[in-house]
């Protein structure tokens, strides 16, 4: 039985994995979060792929806190790039076919068409910074890597936009949302099947890919969407980013291209409506 290490087994994404687990009764699934495993530490990691040999290891572990990251950049390159080199050298070594998740905040934002897998690199606030490297360590540290370029994330679990605005907009007659940022959502659910999808395909093709799911839309839109399906009553406005001033700057336009996964590994990408629909039938209504 093949084996797959998921790290960062209790964020949005590794708590998707576990609940794909029982679809997949060829694979041995072992979940690790930091209690388990501090991947910031090399021995650790070095001991821990070597006892196990894994067949695949998936690292979803990442410093995501994008404000406080621009005063506490230390640790985000430790978890963010240091930790991935950790894996990277140790899958290297030990023959583990390894997936590390990435960001759109790799690029600047100020594009005017989707980025492609190699378009200039230019991060302008310390999470995208951070990514960055960590990127750097994967190639350096295991020519196979797979790295997966992802944008807004969602999903039942954890901390995110559509647990936010359902929050907001239950207590609050009224909240204003930015209208003048644009991206693709993710569904962590559509991330890891597809991840999934890779690793049944029964290829592997090394590099960096770019997956979200169909459509661009605004984060107001997205807002609007929410409150619509939820039958919600709270109004929103639309305000700029000047309006809503943050420690960290945000990408104007995130949209990823993603025709080389989609040629790559036959995947059908889902639009982000009915995704949304589906994470939200998953959250309980209060």
């Amino acid at each position: 039985m093949r084996k797959i290490v998921v790290i960062g087994a209790k964020g949005q994404l590794g708590s998707e994995f576990q609940q794909l687990e029982k679809n997949y009764p060829s694979f041995k699934f072992y979940f690790y979060d930091v209690a388990e495993m501090d991947i910031v530490n090399r021995q650790l990691v070095e001991r821990g792929i070597e006892e196990l040999k894994p067949d695949y290891l998936i690292n979803c572990a990442a410093y995501t806190a994008v404000d406080i990251a621009e005063t506490e950049k230390e640790l985000a390159f430790a978890i963010n790039s240091d930790a991935v080199k950790n894996l990277a050298l140790s899958c290297s070594k030990h023959n583990v076919h390894f997936i590390h998740i990435s960001t759109d905040y790799v690029f600047d934002g100020e594009a005017t068409e989707p980025y492609q897998e190699n378009s200039d690199l230019n991060p302008t606030n310390v999470y995208g910074q951070s990514k960055l490297k960590g990127e750097e360590e994967a190639l350096n540290g295991d020519k196979d890597v797979i790295i997966i370029r992802t944008a807004w994330v969602y999903s039942a679990y954890g901390n995110n936009f559509v647990k936010t605005m359902l929050r907001l907009m239950s207590n609050r007659p009224e909240i204003s949302v930015v209208a003048d940022q644009f991206g693709s959502p993710t569904y962590a659910y559509d991330l890891a099947k597809a991840i999934m999808d890779i690793i049944t395909s029964g290829k592997w093709v090394p590099g960096i890919y770019h997956f979200t799911n169909e459509g661009v839309i605004s984060w107001f839109e997205f807002a609007e969407q929410i409150k619509n399906i939820r039958k919600l009553s709270s109004t929103i406005n639309a305000i700029t980013t000047a309006e809503y001033p943050t420690p960290a700057k945000r990408p104007k336009y995130s949209v990823l291209d993603k025709t080389k996964i989609q040629k790559t590994y036959s995947l059908e990408l889902r639009n982000w409506r009915e995704s949304l629909k589906e994470c939200l039938a998953r959250i309980p209504n209060g």
